[in-house]
This record gives C-alpha cells, sequence and structure tokens, in this order.
C-alpha cells in the first residue's frame, strides 16, 4: 500500500517537474520566433540631458547617469566618457558615453525617453515636491560599415576648449565642431588635449546619431500608422517616473512598479530590463504570428 503511493508520489513529483521544462522550453521557442534585432550586439552610445526643472534636473541627469555606470559595472562592461557638461551645483547638463560590452543594446535599448522625478530638492526649504525629467537617449553605435559619411558633406570647426584642462585651454585650437551639412547634425568634443582625438570622439557620436535616424526612417516607412517604438528617437513620452517620497518607480508604458527606488538607482536594473524587454518581446510576437502571448503581464510589488 505504501509502496504504491509512494510510486504515486513520485510521479506526480516527477510530472509537476516535467511540466515545469516544457513551459520553459515553450517560452523558449517563442522568444527564437521573434526576429532578431540586427543591433542587439553593438556597443552604444548613451546620451543624457537634463531637461525641465533647473538645477535639480541637472541632479537628476547625474543619478541617471550613476544608474547607468553602476548597471555596467555589473555588467563588466567597459564605460567611456566622450564628453560633459556639468551645472555648477554639481549636476550634468549633458553627458555623452560609449558602453562596450557583449548585448549591450539589447539591454539598454528600450531606456531611450524623457525620465521624470519627483522628490524634494535640497534647496527647498518648505519641502515642496518638485517634479523636473532628464532625456535618455541610447544609440546602437554604428561602425563606418554601417554608415559611410561623405567629408565633403562635412564642416569642421576648430577652437579653443573651455573649463577645466589645465594649461592648454585657450591657448590650442584642440577642440572639434563637425557638422554633418545634409542633416544639420552638429557635434561638438573638447575633454581631449588632442585635436585629432576629438575628432575621433566627435565622428563616433555623429555616425552614431546618423544611423539611428536611418533606423527611424526606415520604422516609420513599416509602420506609418503606428507611433515608433521607444528608444528609435520618440523622447517627448515620458516612459518612467521615479518618486522618492514613496520610493518609487513606475514604467508608464507597461504599468509595472517597483518600491525598490534605491537599489535600482544603485545599478540594480535587472528585473526593471527584464519586465519592459518581455512587454516588447510579447509585443513582436503577437506582431510575427498574430497570437497574444499567454505570459502574465508585469505585477506591481
Amino acid at each position: 500500500m505504501f509502496d504504491k503511493l509512494s510510486t504515486v508520489e513520485a510521479r506526480y513529483e516527477e510530472l509537476k517537474a516535467l511540466q515545469v521544462k516544457h513551459d520553459a522550453l515553450l517560452q523558449e521557442l517563442k522568444v527564437l520566433l521573434i526576429p532578431k534585432d540586427p543591433n542587439d550586439e553593438k556597443n552604444v552610445i548613451l546620451e543624457i540631458r537634463a531637461g525641465t526643472g533647473g538645477d535639480e534636473a541637472a541632479l537628476f541627469a547625474a543619478d541617471l547617469f550613476r544608474m547607468y555606470s553602476r548597471f555596467a559595472e555589473r555588467q563588466r562592461w567597459k564605460l567611456e566618457v566622450l564628453s560633459s557638461s556639468e551645472s555648477g551645483t554639481g549636476g550634468i547638463k549633458e553627458v555623452i558615453a560609449s558602453i562596450e560590452g557583449r548585448g549591450v543594446y539589447s539591454r539598454l535599448k528600450y531606456e531611450s525617453g524623457v525620465h521624470r522625478v519627483q522628490r524634494v530638492p535640497a534647496t527647498e526649504a518648505s519641502g515642496r515636491i518638485h517634479t523636473s525629467t532628464a532625456t535618455v537617449a541610447v544609440l546602437p553605435e554604428a561602425e563606418e560599415v554601417d554608415i559611410q559619411i561623405n567629408e565633403k558633406d562635412l564642416r569642421v570647426d576648430t577652437f579653443c576648449s573651455s573649463g577645466p584642462g589645465g594649461q592648454s585651454v585657450n591657448t590650442t585650437y584642440s577642440a572639434v565642431r563637425i557638422t554633418h551639412i545634409p542633416t544639420g547634425v552638429v557635434v561638438s568634443q573638447q575633454d581631449e588635449k588632442s585635436q585629432i582625438k576629438n575628432r575621433a570622439k566627435a565622428m563616433r557620436v555623429l555616425r552614431s546619431r546618423l544611423y539611428e535616424m536611418e533606423l527611424r526612417k526606415q520604422q516609420e516607412a513599416i509602420a506609418k500608422d503606428r507611433r515608433s517604438q521607444v528608444g528609435t528617437g520618440e523622447r517627448s513620452e515620458k516612459i518612467r517616473t521615479y518618486n522618492f517620497p514613496q520610493s518609487r518607480i513606475t514604467d508608464h508604458r507597461i504599468n509595472f512598479t517597483t518600491h525598490q527606488l534605491h537599489n535600482v538607482l544603485e545599478g540594480e536594473l535587472t528585473e526593471l530590463l527584464d519586465q519592459v524587454s518581455s512587454f516588447y518581446n510579447a509585443q513582436r510576437l503577437k506582431e510575427v504570428t498574430g497570437v497574444d502571448s499567454d505570459e502574465p503581464g508585469p505585477t506591481k510589488h
């Protein structure tokens, strides 16, 4: 009698284990049905700019850059600041950086957009909560084979660098400003003392911006009747809110909320990025198969 019960229980446990394996394999098959993004393995150019909110927006931009820098460290990616402009209060008006590593774009491509913060600034005597914004752009870094730039389409201006930099500041024409005449895109670089190095960095940023513009044109041609996917140049929509009084982060695109704000700002972005990726993978799977994914939606916790 007991032997029969033990056999039934063992087979029941085996069935449960097989069901879990079946579900995992089914999910893998669904992911394989999604057309692979050819940019997923590319490095990225990360651009963060202070938006509305004055000094508080610049401080928030600095917080976001620190968050992505910490996440890059956790992933063992290489981050290099290409140019930056600081505010007088310790914030960042603008920072442009390259991030190199395995699958960088696949992890960060949905971070593009307007990020909003709600908190009491240190300078606010009455304790009122202020709302400020910063914009994030994640561009797949383009190689020369991706974007061909004709030298005759470039206007290159050199000028003396400004700000910290020692004896070379305002004495040598090391800073570079490159204008792509057909599109009007302008890139400036002055962080290096060498004009050659500044030009090389500026060309990296210019090439990636032109590549993203081309990607956006292709997507708009394919899907004229719907908005472009977040991460392809649409910056107007607020994609995420960071609420400090309630230690809450809400991603408005997927209706996902977590109260781990401190941990996220310390670079623990994995859960948040996974939730966003799962949502957009389900959307793409529906486009390919015409069938809704049976995955559960994002949860609030």
